[in-house]
């Protein structure tokens, strides 16, 4: 019972640093309303062991309201099968990001997507990814924006331990 108490912080630890991040970025525009968010400005919090999340702009947290987030994940990171209550649309900055539908991850059912794919996923749709190789994708889409997990204890925490293969 320790561990699982353990687990559900470190769970709910990431997901405060996911909704956390939607602010951070959006402090670069000026009044006029131009702006310019630089990779190195970009403050990235952990989501779930492999991956990060960064705010680039808006609030996925405004009802209605506009944002632009990004996702960094080393090679090998599955994601698991989780759902948004909005509709998401992801474009693929720097990697092989693969994805696919369903409750449960499946590998057999990835599809990839490389540099410059966009994929839009309906809200409310079960699916899961996988980062074939170290990847960054940006995930834009109208608030408010929150994951979902179908199964939580398919979700491992930033702080877990590195497996052993």
């Amino acid at each position: 019972m320790r561990i699982w108490s353990k687990y559900a912080l470190g769970v709910a630890v990431a997901s405060v640093a996911f909704l956390c991040a939607a602010g951070s970025a959006q402090e670069k525009k000026d009044a006029g309303g131009h702006g310019i968010v630089h990779i190195a400005d970009l403050k990235w919090s952990p989501l779930i062991k492999g991956c990060d999340v960064a705010s680039v702009n808006g609030d996925m947290n405004g009802d209605g309201s506009p944002f632009v987030i990004r996702l960094r994940c080393s090679a090998g990171t599955k994601i698991p099968a989780h759902w948004h209550p909005t509709d998401e649309n992801v474009t693929v900055l720097k990697g092989v990001f693969q994805v696919g539908m369903g409750e449960k991850f499946d590998a057999a059912g990835l599809q990839t997507m490389n540099v410059g794919d966009l994929g839009s996923i309906p809200k409310e749709t079960r699916h899961f990814a996988f980062s074939k190789t170290a990847t960054v994708v940006q995930v834009h889409g109208v608030g408010p924006f929150k994951v979902n997990w179908v199964n939580l204890a398919d979700v491992v925490p930033p702080d877990a331990p590195k497996t052993k293969m």
